[in-house]
C-alpha cells in the first residue's frame, strides 16, 4: 500500500496542479458581456448567485423557479449589480407543459441564446432507500428528464450561436453515495447523457459546447440543512461555486470539479475514460456522423 500511495501521489499533484492553472487566467468577465444566458433553480443558492455574476458581467439573464416572490428580487438585483437585462418565468420543471415551452418563452424575451445554465433540483430527503417509486420517478424528471428536454429544445438556438450548455451536477454523480439513491442515479444520468452528447456534437462539428460540474457540499441553506446531524463534510462557499461554474462554461472546459477538499479534482479525473472515448470513436461508421443542419 506504501508503494502504491509513492507512485500515485506524484500523479495526482500533477493533476492538481494542471487542474488549478491551466485555463484560470484565461477567463474574463468579457467573455460573457452581452450574453444572453438562461439560469433554471435560480431564486436562491447557487443558481440566484450565478444570476448576480452574470449581471455584475453584463450579461442577459433570464432565470426561473416556482417563486415568483423571489425571482422578482432575483431580477431586481441583476439590474442593479448591471445586467443588459434581466427576466423571470415562474414555473415548475415538474409541469411538462411548462418546461417544453420554457426555452422558447426565455428565447423570446432575451433575443436567442448563447449559453444554458441547468441548475434546478427536486427535492429528496437522505435516507435509506425503502422502495419509494413515486420518489424515483419524482427525482429522475426533474433532475434529468427535464435537463434533456430543455437541451432538445435549446439546442437549435445554441447551434446558431456557437453556444453552451452548462450543467450542474454532484459528487453524488460520479461516486456511488449512501441514502441519496435517487438523487446519484439522477445524476449519473446526467453524466452518461451530456457526455455522451459531447461525443455526438464533437462527431458532427456541431459547435456546442457541453460542460459538466461537478459540486462537492456547497454552503447553500438547502444543502446544509439537509446534511445536519447526518454527516460531515466541509463545504465551500455558493459565490466562489457560481463564479466557477460560470468561468468553466465560458472556458467550454469539459468538465469542473469544485469542493472544500483539494484532492477532489485529481481523484475525480479519469485519463482512462478519456482514452477510452477516443479509442471507441474509431469503431463507429464515420458516415452516420454527417454535420447536423440547424434551420436559418
Amino acid at each position: 500500500m506504501a508503494l502504491m500511495w509513492k507512485a500515485l501521489l506524484p500523479v495526482l499533484g500533477i493533476c492538481l496542479a494542471h487542474y488549478l492553472y491551466s485555463a484560470r487566467d484565461a477567463f474574463t468577465p468579457a467573455m460573457l458581456q452581452g450574453k444572453r444566458v438562461i439560469v433554471t433553480g435560480s431564486s436562491m443558492g447557487i443558481g440566484e448567485q450565478m444570476a448576480y455574476r452574470l449581471a455584475e458581467m453584463g450579461a442577459h439573464v433570464v432565470v426561473t423557479s416556482r417563486s415568483q416572490e423571489a425571482l422578482q428580487k432575483v431580477t431586481s438585483r441583476c439590474l442593479e449589480l448591471g445586467a443588459a437585462s434581466a427576466h423571470y418565468l415562474v414555473g415548475s420543471m415538474e409541469d411538462k407543459a411548462f418546461t417544453e415551452s420554457f426555452v422558447a418563452r426565455a428565447s423570446e424575451l432575451l433575443g436567442g441564446l448563447d449559453m444554458l445554465v441547468l441548475n434546478h433540483i427536486t427535492s429528496c430527503p437522505m435516507s435509506l432507500f425503502r422502495g419509494d417509486m413515486n420518489m424515483v420517478r419524482r427525482v429522475m424528471e426533474v433532475n434529468f428528464l427535464s435537463y434533456v428536454t430543455l437541451t432538445a429544445a435549446a439546442e437549435p438556438l445554441l447551434s446558431r450561436s456557437n453556444g453552451s450548455i452548462v450543467v450542474v451536477s454532484s459528487l453524488a454523480g460520479k461516486v456511488p453515495t449512501p441514502l441519496v439513491a435517487p438523487y446519484s442515479a439522477s445524476k449519473f444520468a446526467l453524466d452518461g447523457f451530456f457526455s455522451s452528447l459531447r461525443r455526438e456534437y464533437s462527431m458532427t462539428k456541431v459547435n456546442v459546447s457541453v460542460t459538466l460540474c461537478v459540486l462537492g457540499l456547497i454552503d447553500t441553506n438547502t444543502a446544509m440543512r439537509a446534511v445536519e446531524g447526518i454527516m460531515s463534510m466541509p463545504s465551500a462557499p455558493k459565490e466562489e461555486c457560481a463564479l466557477e461554474i460560470l468561468r468553466a462554461g465560458a472556458l467550454r472546459q469539459e468538465e469542473m470539479y469544485y469542493g472544500a477538499s483539494t484532492w477532489m479534482s485529481p481523484l475525480l479525473m479519469n485519463p482512462g475514460r478519456k482514452l477510452l472515448e477516443v479509442l471507441l470513436s474509431d469503431y463507429f461508421n464515420a458516415n452516420l456522423f454527417v454535420s447536423k443542419k440547424t434551420d436559418p
